[in-house]
Formats: structure tokens, sequence, C-alpha cells
């Protein structure tokens, strides 16, 4: 009976440390967060790899995943369909979703410039201004993506009607470039490192330069909040903590890109970045580390470029009413210490 009976606690007590360990790693499951990245590898999301390389996911005591995808359109997907609590893309994301009835908000400002650069193949010389782009096809890295919002801008505002162009779809780095060696497009938006790439090479040159604040301010009209971490509003309003936490995790990134030299940033990086040039990577950041906001705060004047471009081409936004206060929120970014 005795043994029967030791028998019995000791199944019992096995089945409740497994029952226990199950919580355990249910409950851990739960507190992952997962964020979509719009390219990873793209210079302009930078903050996305460099916060988890310096550990400070870790140190906030966050278990984040990065998931890599080349556009930022089929993030926002991933997004709404509720695959992903957060991505790192462009804010024009937030106002684009607000016209079709969704609300979702930048909660860290990484950029205050695209970080974009419209680049023209070297077979194509005849196009000299965006006014050239009629009767072109232009690389765009998705279909309602921000490198096609920009794109179609830039060429409303040289005076081109809808049809005049055609944007296709051909992601970033090395499809881009094929594709503008193929002349399957003449010209195309695209970041570092793919700029510096093609310019070496002698394959491309930049048509128009939105790197930094300055010749944003030129070729937009103002400065352009561009990349950021925007979440469903829902989500954030259920998880202050963890939002908290992004933005310090996020903040202390920025900080870093602001404090340290554009070698000592690479230095963080995964090798594979570099795409075999060192050094070309580094200058790349050198010329474009300005874009990156200090503090993660919205730039006071972004949010109406943004809708001034946006209502510009857009059937989406074009005649909506949009509340640019629930687009973005500076709560978190303003109480990191």
């Amino acid at each position: 009976m005795r043994s029967s009976r030791s028998l019995f606690h000791t199944v019992a007590f096995s089945t409740l440390l497994a029952a226990a360990s199950f919580a355990t790693s249910a409950a851990h499951a739960a507190d992952k967060i997962t964020i979509m990245v719009g390219g990873y590898e793209k210079q302009i999301y930078l903050p996305a790899k460099l916060a988890e390389s310096l550990g400070y996911f870790k140190d906030e005591g966050l278990d984040v995943e990065l998931l890599n995808e080349a556009a930022g359109v089929d993030a926002e997907n991933q997004l709404l369909a509720g695959a992903v609590q957060g991505v790192v893309g462009f804010y024009d994301h937030c106002v684009d979703l607000q016209a079709k009835g969704k609300f979702v908000e930048s909660i860290v400002q990484f950029s205050q410039a695209p970080g974009e650069v419209e680049m023209v193949s070297s077979k194509h010389p005849d196009i000299k201004s965006p006014a050239d782009f009629k009767g072109k096809t232009l690389g765009v890295t998705g279909l309602g993506s921000s490198t096609n919002f920009l794109t179609l801008f830039m060429a409303s505002k040289a005076g081109l009607k809808p049809g005049d162009v055609v944007t296709v779809p051909v992601g970033a780095g090395g499809t881009f470039i094929a594709a503008m060696q193929q002349d399957q497009i003449q010209a195309g938006m695209t970041t570092e490192p793919t700029i510096s790439r093609m310019i070496k090479t002698g394959e491309a040159s930049v048509l128009v330069d939105m790197r930094t604040v300055e010749s944003t301010r030129q070729a937009l009209g103002g400065t352009y909040p561009a990349a950021s971490l925007y979440m469903e509003a829902s989500w954030v309003d259920a998880h202050k903590e963890e939002a908290q936490k992004l933005a310090n995790a996020f903040v202390k990134t920025l900080r870093y890109i602001n404090t340290h030299s554009s070698a000592e940033i690479a230095d963080k990086m995964p090798k594979d970045f570099y795409v075999g040039d060192k050094d070309g990577y580094i200058k790349a950041l050198d010329d474009g580390k300005g874009m990156f906001t200090p503090d993660g705060v919205m730039p006071e004047d972004g949010p109406k470029t943004v809708l001034a471009v946006l209502s510009e081409f857009s059937k989406n936004v074009k005649g909506k009413q949009i509340d640019l206060s629930k687009t973005y929120t500076t709560e978190f970014v303003k109480n990191v210490k």
C-alpha cells in the first residue's frame, strides 16, 4: 500500500512539475514580442538590429524576435493580421491606415528623413528630373510601400498624371540591382547600402537624394518622418509596460548612434550587411547618419508633410479627415531616462 501511495505521490509530483514547467513556458511564449522589419539590412532600419546586438532588449527584460520582410507594405499586413506585434517601417503607413479605419501609431520615431534615393540607370541619361519619368518603369520595394508613395508624389509634383509612369515591385539589394541591370526598370527608389554599391560600379547615379533633412525639405517641402516602430494603438493601450520597455531600448540605441562613430556602429552589425565592402558601408553610414533622431521624438512639422504627400495622390487619403495626433505618441519616448 505504502509503495502504491509513494508511486502515486511521485507521479502526482512529476505531473505538477510538468504542468508548472508548461505554464512557465507558455507564459514565456506569451511574453515574446515579434517585430517585423521592412528589410533589416537596410541602413534606414539599422536601429532594430543594433538594439538587438547591443543587448538593449534583454536589458529591459524583453524577449524580442526580429523578422525580416523586404517590403514595408507586407510587414504592415502581417501586423494587421495579428502575426506580429510591431513593425519597424515608415511612419506614413500610420496615416494611410487611418484613412482605412485602422488605428496604428508610431511609438518611437527613428528618423526625420526617408534615407531614400531615386536612382537612374546609366543606360538612361535622358532622365534628368522626375518630369522625365513619363513612359518609364520605376522600381519600388513593393506596391503600397513607402517608396511607392514617394515615387508617385515626385511624379505628381513634376506635373505627371496617373498612368504616365508604371511602378513595379523589385525589392532592395540584389533584386533591385538585377532589375536595373536588365533594364526592367529605368529608375528606382532604394536605400543604403544598395545606393553605394550601384554608384561604385557606375551602373546608376543619384537623381533625388533624401538622405538628409535638408535635401528632404528640398524634395518634399518639409521634414519627412520615416523609419519608426509602429504598433496597433489597441495593443499599445493594453501593453503599456512592454511599450515603455521597447521605447527604452530603442531610444538608448538612437543615443548610441548619435554618440558613436560609423565605424563603431558597423562593428556591431552582422558582417553580411556589408555585402563584402565594410569601408563602403561605413562611408554610407557617415553620409546618412544624420537622418536619425537623437531621442525618438516625432519632429513637430513632420506629420503634416507626410499627410501632404499622401493627399497629393493617394485615393485612400485624399479628401479624408485624418487625426494626426492619433498616428503617433511621444508618451513613451519622453519617459526614457
